[in-house]
């Protein structure tokens, strides 16, 4: 394994005030226990629009260099020439305030990306940053299918490790195909990262006949660390990132993993009929990255709408959902219905979801309660 730390910490999805700013104190408190803990790993992206600051403010400039290793990631969408490659490189080294990467990735590899790193010699630009010793081990995020991967993973020997989206609920999903792409990644002797063990928040809570099957067993256990244990009782998993948001998730993620136990094989089976129920329910897959919405043309904050109408679907209809949906639609400005299928966000979504239909579906669910 590259990493010892079992947990990573995801900086993506960083507390926020009101405006959108990052709450430094906070995110400075959660750095504080996450190295109190003993864990090691943070994991930040150039897409990741304030992450890299607050990290250096939080991390970089008050611990020594060599007790934290630090991801990155080159995002193929900034990439407009080849001379991109090495300038975002540098911005990102700059903005975290080292010398090196301890691990550096190129960023949600899948059929639509890999000509534009292809096209750049960015697997290239990975292995000389890595000679120069600016990198120490090199990798990808991925998204797409098991066939893609087995022949990038073919074609570039070099690569050290892949980030890979695992949950028990995308297992057997068709499109994210969790389970064929870490059996690809084993195969080829790459230890893996995983990303959206909890699925974006959607495996920490379920109506509560469905998180009894867990509470009856453990009920001094979150929902959410069945999660987390289920995806790093795998052989070969070297971190699970959890992109954690306040200190109350990072309490219970670091509960989870400080002594981690594995699963047994009754707990197996309890994920099972968690994973049955759960596969019920007609919700949208969404992990809330909001790759989707610098690039929408009429504002649509489409992650926020996915998750009113997953909430009116898997828990009933409910005035707070009408709020909610309310709350991010700025007084009918940014509704659904506002959507004019211009395919921006289809063309960035990690997850292939076909999100101008969804969009129709939403407004279905909401605009009545909007006008």
């Amino acid at each position: 394994m590259l990493s010892n730390s079992k947990l990573g910490f995801g900086l993506m999805r960083l507390p926020k005030d009101a405006a959108g700013n990052i709450l430094q104190e906070e995110v400075t408190s959660m750095v504080d226990a996450f190295m109190q803990s003993g864990m090691t790993y943070f994991d930040t992206a150039y897409a990741y629009a304030g992450s890299e600051a607050s990290m250096k403010k939080a991390l970089v400039d008050r611990y020594s260099r060599e007790s934290f290793t630090i991801a990155d990631k080159l995002p193929a969408w900034k990439l407009k020439s080849e001379n991109d490659v090495e300038r975002i490189f540098k911005e990102s080294m700059e903005l975290c305030g080292v010398e090196y990467f301890d691990f550096y990735l190129l960023h949600s590899v899948e059929a639509s990306h890999l000509p534009t790193y292809e096209n750049y010699h960015c697997f290239e630009f990975l292995q000389e940053m890595k000679r120069q010793g600016k990198i120490r081990y090199i990798g990808f995020s991925y998204h797409d299918n098991a066939e893609l991967l087995d022949s990038i993973l073919t074609n570039h020997t070099e690569i050290d490790f892949v980030q890979l989206q695992l949950n028990y609920l995308d297992w057997e999903n068709g499109v994210i195909q969790s389970r064929k792409n870490y059996e690809t990644a084993r195969k080829h002797g790459k230890p893996v990262v995983v990303m959206e063990p909890v699925k974006g928040g959607t495996l920490a809570s379920f109506p509560e006949d469905t998180e009894k099957i867990y509470k009856d067993y453990a009920p001094e256990k979150s929902v959410a660390s069945w999660a987390l244990r289920y995806i790093a009782s795998l052989e070969g998993v070297m971190t699970v990132l959890s992109g954690m948001s306040n200190e109350e998730q990072m309490r219970d993620n670091l509960d989870t993993f400080v002594n981690f136990t594995p699963m047994n094989k009754e707990e197996y089976e309890l994920v099972k009929q968690v994973t049955s129920k759960v596969l019920s329910f007609p919700t949208i897959p969404c992990t809330a990255c909001r790759y989707c919405v610098p690039g929408c043309p009429m504002g649509i904050q489409i992650p926020d709408l996915f998750t009113a109408y997953n909430s009116a679907k898997t828990y009933g209809s409910n005035r707070r959902y009408d709020t909610y949906y309310k709350n991010h639609t700025q007084d009918g400005h940014g509704a659904a219905s506002a959507c004019i299928g211009c395919g921006q966000c289809e063309g960035v979504c990690p997850q292939h979801l076909e999100i101008i239909s969804l969009l129709k579906d939403v407004s279905q669910e909401f605009e009545e309660a909007v006008v």
